[in-house]
């Protein structure tokens, strides 16, 4: 009989002894050492060993009488029988071989560490840790014992973590019979990342399933403190493309509080404690980019040699500063997903009173209580799942409205920013409603549907609806290729998963406001310390948001350049279309800091943006910021699928300009593959278009800002917003001379705008003009391919 195995001896062969755990860490220490994967050294005791302790102690027949017919539904009874077996467990001896052995693997084990030692018991049973369950903590981890004494005195412990109430009804709930399982122990080297750092990690997206990811969670001291869900760890996103050509890879950090840190309590015990985080270190990374790179690394090993998405706990120690791999186990939700690619038609199931009607925004039918909110300063008020009610939306509201179930307004039209940005995120949306605040009152249960057409309605109640699937797997061939305007980097993953051709438009504005929340001028002037124009309130939040980045500049070009480099790893190797900022004046205010550096502008829509920012002395040097980070995206990450796109550009004086700047900053076109396309949204760039396009490689037809500059109307206008429509006959007539031009000169040529999305008459008319690509909102992407495919 082996009671005890070293981890170096042993593999996945050994499942049936140690268990999934333990037969895992044999595995990376017996195969992935000499690649680089870093395993704690130690032992393990094996399932004959366990089921010679019960036998021994005549704790086998303890377990059948306490198992035999229990219902785990009748909680008493459960408590009843774990009890009554943990307690016979914790009352038994060791036998005298096992005893031995232990001692004996142990002596070895202390000599390798002459400066003294303390381990980590881990269990490991013969059910965990499968493809299909994990079974995951549900038996006990002893960490920092110290002495081969304590050792033995608390193995009978960590056997009777089997049967746990929690482990003893999950299995019952999962189909697997209790009699039988046995538990293995590994008593490896303790990683003294309570005085360092630890965390989670998935070879996966957990949220997305998108397989080309590195998901890390880090935080100060033990990692339980995640697991227990106690601290809000860092985060961080690895490609593995990036990673695999030798790139930095690093998609987003993202800091979290990290207000509490889990410690070793002291006294033999091998208990532990939470104790305060020091605020410095609250605001700074609990790892390194080094160390986020070689984790992924791991990561990558260990997934290729399993075969399959892992999830993986590391940590590393304060002592020696290296990481080491603790567990590893296949990740059992996303990875056993479903592909995507379906259709979801939204439909009522139940009639109900309509209170209003406005346009509808999205296909969709979203319910949940109201949130009449009067401005921002009242969004904290908004709860996920709300339905958000207000007189209309600005970028100032973008970092609550992915909370909202869906969102009604007074005011604005199709293409309104409320409209827009709930596209782009998924949301139904009733705009221009005319009254929405004043007819809803604040707590009303409602049920928003945009699923009727163009006329969006607000039921009373939470009517029922359904949600009809429709393959997508076989759609036809047609001319134009399909794109997708992409808002939020974080939606990026998911959208991925549906049929395209790339994106055609990932706006900045969004990433600039959500991400990043402070005017760049603002950060110019905290780095450059010359803060004459903003307050000390705003500057020591500037401080507080940005030191943790290495300076509040390097703040905004890495959070940009994150933001631009996750929508286009999700899309590569498809192209990645994204526009530079093109914020107006007042919108630009409304960030941290910004009504120190902007004008007051009665028309801001046809005023201070776009093009003729980035010429401007005014603007040029945060307009160099945005350049330096899509360079740090194509050059230092190595995702040259990423084109650039430059907004509102209304003279060729300013095509010229804006091309030499790019070029000053490391944006020269056609070097690595660059393409600069430019936006054809001005009358001026159709009747031009022939001159423009000898400075771009091509259009992408901004059809809402054109159609408002040719009809002369303010689009966010509900008593006009009839008038707004792409399919005009001026437009049309703009529209056909761009797609012209561009063939002309042999250049691309697609659309970023509403129209296709809405219209299917007009999507079938673009196609026949032979324009090269449609960029839609995700909502109306099959369906716009299926209204293509018709004859």
């Amino acid at each position: 009989m082996r009671r005890v195995i070293w981890l170096g001896d042993a593999s996945l062969a050994d499942l049936g002894a140690l268990g999934g755990k333990n037969a895992s860490l044999g595995e990376m220490i017996s195969h992935l050492s000499s690649l680089g994967v870093t395993v704690p050294m130690g032992f393990a005791t094996t399932s004959d060993a366990f089921r010679e302790f019960l036998l021994e102690n005549g704790i086998d027949r303890e377990i059948d009488r306490a198992l035999g017919g229990l219902d785990t539904n009748n909680l008493a009874a459960l408590q009843a029988a774990g009890a009554s077996i943990r307690a016979a467990i914790v009352a038994g001896t060791l036998p005298p071989p096992l005893e031995a052995e232990v001692r004996e693997a142990f002596r070895q084990l202390e000599s390798c560490n002459p400066a003294g030692l303390s381990v980590a018991m881990r269990s490991s049973a013969t059910a965990e840790d499968l493809p299909e369950a994990s079974f995951a903590g549900q038996q006990e981890t002893l960490l920092n014992v110290e002495g081969i004494d304590e050792v033995l005195r608390r193995l009978p412990e960590v056997y009777s973590s089997l049967f746990t109430d929690r482990a003893i009804a999950y299995r019952a709930h999962h189909d697997v019979p209790t009699l039988g399982i046995a538990l293995s122990v590994g008593v490896q080297v303790m990683v003294r990342s309570d005085i360092g750092a630890s965390g989670v990690l998935f070879t996966i997206d957990t949220e997305s399933g998108f397989k080309d990811l590195v998901l890390i969670n880090s935080v100060w001291g033990l990692g339980e403190a995640i697991v227990q869900g106690a601290v809000n760890p860092d985060e961080f996103r690895v490609y593995k493309g990036s990673l695999a050509a030798g790139k930095f890879a690093i998609l987003s950090h993202e800091l979290g509080t990290k207000e509490q840190r889990m410690v070793y309590a002291g006294g033999g015990e091998a208990t532990t404690r939470f104790e305060p985080v020091p605020v410095a270190d609250r605001r700074r990374f609990s790892i390194t980019d080094d160390d986020v790179h070689e984790l992924a690394r791991m990561a990558v090993t260990i997934e290729a040699h399993y075969g399959r998405a892992m999830d993986i706990e590391w940590g590393k120690s304060g002592v020696d500063g290296r990481l080491y791999i603790l567990q590893a186990r296949p990740e059992t939700v996303e990875s056993r997903a479903e592909p995507g690619g379906v259709l979801r038609q939204y439909r009522l199931t139940e009639e109900a009173e309509e209170l209003l009607s406005g346009r509808a925004v999205g296909r969709k039918i979203g319910s949940g209580i109201t949130r009449v909110l009067a401005s921002t300063a009242e969004m904290g008020r908004l709860q996920p799942g709300d339905v958000l009610v207000t007189d209309m939306t600005d970028p100032d509201w973008e970092p609550v409205i992915k909370k909202a179930s869906a969102i009604v307004t007074n005011r604005g039209g199709r293409t309104c920013h409320a409209a827009i940005i709930a596209r782009e995120l998924g949301i139904p949306a009733i705009v221009g409603t005319g009254t929405a605040t004043a007819a809803l009152y604040d707590g009303q249960p409602v049920t928003v549907s945009c699923a009727e057409g163009e006329t969006g309605r607000v039921f009373d109640g939470l009517v029922d609806f359904t949600v009809d699937e429709v393959s997508v797997s076989d759609l036809p061939p047609i001319g134009p290729r399909l794109m997708l305007n992409v808002g939020s980097p974080e939606q990026a993953f998911s959208l991925a998963s549906l049929p395209h051709h790339g994106v055609g438009l990932a706006r900045l504005e969004f990433i600039i406001s959500t991400r990043i929340g402070i005017h760049p001028a603002a950060l110019i002037a905290v780095e450059s310390g010359n803060t004459a124009g903003l307050t000390d309130e705003v500057v020591a939040e500037i401080h507080q948001r940005t030191d943790a980045y290495g300076g509040a500049t390097a703040y905004y070009v890495k959070r940009l350049a994150e933001g631009i480099a996750t929508i286009a790893a999700a899309f590569a190797p498809e192209p990645v279309i994204v526009r530079f900022s093109d914020f107006k004046s007042n919108e630009y205010a409304n960030l941290l800091g910004g009504r120190s550096f902007e004008p007051d502008e009665e028309n801001p829509m046809i005023g201070y943006r776009g093009a003729s920012r980035y010429v401007s002395d005014a603007f040029r040097a945060s307009f160099d910021l945005e350049c330096q980070a899509a360079l740090f995206v194509r050059d230092t990450m190595g995702l040259t699928n990423l084109k650039l796109m430059i907004p509102f550009v209304r003279t060729i004086a300013e095509a010229e300009g804006v091309i030499r700047i790019l070029g000053e900053n490391g944006l020269e076109r056609g070097r690595n593959g660059l393409e600069v396309v430019m936006m054809c949204e001005i009358p001026a760039n159709a009747v031009l278009a022939d001159a423009f396009l000898e400075h771009f490689d091509g259009f992408s037809i901004g059809s809402n800002d054109l159609t408002q500059l040719t009809l002369g109307l303010d689009r966010d206008s509900a008593l006009v917003a009839d008038a707004f429509d792409e399919r005009d006959p001026a437009v049309l007539k703009l529209i056909s001379e761009a797609i012209a031009a561009g063939k002309r000169a042999g250049k691309y040529v697609g659309i970023c705008g509403q129209g296709p999305s809405d219209y299917p008459d007009f999507a079938r008319w673009l196609a026949a003009e032979g324009i090269d690509s449609m960029s839609l909102s995700p909502d109306t992407l099959v369906s716009t391919w299926l209204a293509l495919a018709e004859p």
